[in-house]
């Protein structure tokens, strides 16, 4: 198992977890509640927090080169959710 973690600072953190555990909720099991959601996909699972000035984003995989495919995926739709200030700063570290 490979972990990401990342801290995108942003005031919306929040509203944009909410959004994007909607949007994914279709396709995919997804848990919402409040502004903390978890999303699986098939290879990996995604846990996000929206806090006052940042998303907290936790990434785990069963491998380093989904983590590394799953973090584009992430990026790309957080940023269309938060157009007005995209692109969003992310800062990946490794996780344990």
């Amino acid at each position: 198992m490979t972990i990401a973690i990342a801290n995108v600072p942003t005031a919306n953190g929040g509203k944009y977890v909410r959004q994007l555990c909607k949007h994914w909720a279709h396709k995919l099991d997804v848990e919402l509640e409040g502004d903390t959601g978890v999303v699986r996909f098939p290879d990996a699972v995604a846990t996000m927090a929206g806090g006052a000035d940042a998303i907290r984003i936790e990434l785990s995989g069963i491998d380093a080169e989904t983590v590394e495919r799953m973090k584009g995926v992430i990026e790309r739709h957080l940023d269309r959710f938060a157009f007005r200030e995209a692109p969003l700063a992310y800062a990946w570290t490794p996780g344990s």
